[in-house]
């Protein structure tokens, strides 16, 4: 039996991390949520030391995969401390339990590690990250590589897939306004939607996909180690995806392109992360982003009213 412990099983990514394993004969799934516990998922604080080791030490896992963090830029830039400790001392605390009981561990970090001038960006590149969120990502690469010999860096961009609410992602977050202009009132105005920045939208079951990949690897005895990463392959900004989330709904959407960046947090302009490490192991998949969009509005209804 081979034992994998999931942390963060609540959230976009850890779900669907749980599916794809949990699919898996012979495999046993333990997972752990912060605020959705219940009784598939053992509560745990990953910023409580001792617990985070009595729960290692308690469940014995063969991996585990921290995808527990904190990832919204504009509150780690204007809470650092929470973003340390979510984000770096945590990513220890479970390094150093993994390392004691010998298991592979895999921690997922982001392509705002990087400034996005100078893309596509190999695993090996300079990093050079532009925010707050940015920098304690990657003191999290650094804490996990510092610990463990026996560890794996796993760099993704931005990642939609099912949702519990649009806000979970940042794709599905522009629903709420896409529908908005799309009302017959003449007093509503178009949405404005960045047209600067590039992103390359990851589905979420793709990288839960990858992930299962990489722990058949190490279930085989050839554990990935040291950093890799992961990517949709479709350039977009935030106007392109509001087009195509519009075309799904079947909404005549009034859009306005912002051809300047206008967040408060500075955000790369484009960090398009190249995945050619794992896919020279035969890892990976990618859905399109039509065809994996509309499969997450159907697993989400939409109606007019569920958005006032």
């Amino acid at each position: 039996m081979f034992k994998v412990a999931v942390i963060g099983a609540s959230g976009l990514l850890g779900r669907v991390i749980v599916d794809e394993l949990a699919q898996q004969p012979d495999w046993q799934v333990v997972s752990t949520a912060f605020r959705r516990a219940g009784p598939h998922r053992i509560a745990l604080d990953i910023r409580d030391e001792p617990a985070v080791r009595r729960f290692i030490e308690h469940e014995a896992p063969d991996a585990i995969v921290i995808a527990a963090a904190e990832r919204r830029p504009d509150i780690c830039e204007h809470d650092p401390a929470l973003a340390r400790a979510l984000n770096v001392d945590a990513v220890r605390t479970l390094a150093t339990a993994a390392n004691q009981g010998g298991a592979w561990v895999l921690s997922i970090s982001t392509d705002y590690v990087f400034d996005g001038t100078h893309p596509p960006y190999r695993y090996d590149a300079p990093p050079s990250p532009l925010n707050a969120y940015g920098r304690s990502k990657l003191d999290g690469e650094r804490a996990l590589t510092e610990t463990t010999g026996l560890g794996c860096v796993l760099r993704l961009p931005l990642l939609y897939g099912p949702i519990v609410d649009w806000a979970e992602s940042a794709v599905t977050s522009l629903v709420p306004a896409i529908a908005a202009s799309a009302s017959d009132s003449p007093d509503v105005k178009p949405a404005a939607m960045d047209a600067w920045a590039i992103r390359y939208p990851t589905f979420t079951p793709d990288v839960a996909f990858v992930i299962r990949q990489m722990l058949e690897r190490h279930a085989c005895g050839e554990a990935i180690r040291g950093i890799v990463q992961w990517s949709g392959d479709e350039p977009m900004t935030k106007y392109e995806m509001a087009i195509h989330l519009a075309g799904a709904l079947q909404l005549e959407a009034r859009l306005a392109p912002q051809h300047t960046p206008t967040d408060a947090t500075p955000r790369p302009y484009n960090c398009h992360l190249d995945s050619d490490r794992l896919e020279a192991l035969g890892i990976g998949r990618r859905t399109p982003f039509d065809t994996a969009i509309r499969q997450v509005l159907a697993k989400f209804p939409w109606r007019g009213d569920a958005l006032a």
